[in-house]
């Protein structure tokens, strides 16, 4: 019984990896929005914890546009296709987290710069 007790042990260890692991992605996303928002004009995240709560919303947009695109909004990874619908899921994440302010223009250079920071820093998250 007792290695039973140690799978489970295990089991129980990856999954709390696995969350630790995916707060971290966040983390580290939300400090590149913010590096981002330093460096592109147009482009605006008010503090930490908005530029987590927008890391998450991109990656739920980026879900979704894959679910119906059959597309990866990633900046070079996919191309002109993969780089405009970052550019749009960076753009629409200001209609759902407050304190995010994006113009077009802002949203085409991010998208570039954050395709940038994730060739540097990679992450699954955008």
């Amino acid at each position: 019984m007792k290695g039973g007790f140690n799978m489970a042990r295990e089991i129980e260890r990856r999954e709390n990896a696995g969350i630790l692991s995916t707060l971290l992605k966040f983390v580290v996303n939300a400090v590149v929005l913010l590096a981002v928002s330093f460096l592109v004009p147009g482009f605006v995240v008010v503090g930490f914890w908005t530029a987590f709560l927008a890391s998450i919303v991109i990656t739920l947009l980026d879900y979704l546009a894959g679910a119906v695109f059959k597309v990866d909004a990633s900046p070079f990874g996919r191309g002109l296709s993969g780089f405009i619908i970052a550019a749009i899921i960076i753009y629409l994440t200001q209609y759902f987290v407050a304190g995010v302010s994006v113009s077009i223009f802002g949203a085409l250079i991010a998208a570039i710069v954050i395709g940038l920071f994730d060739a540097i820093i990679p992450t699954d998250v955008f």
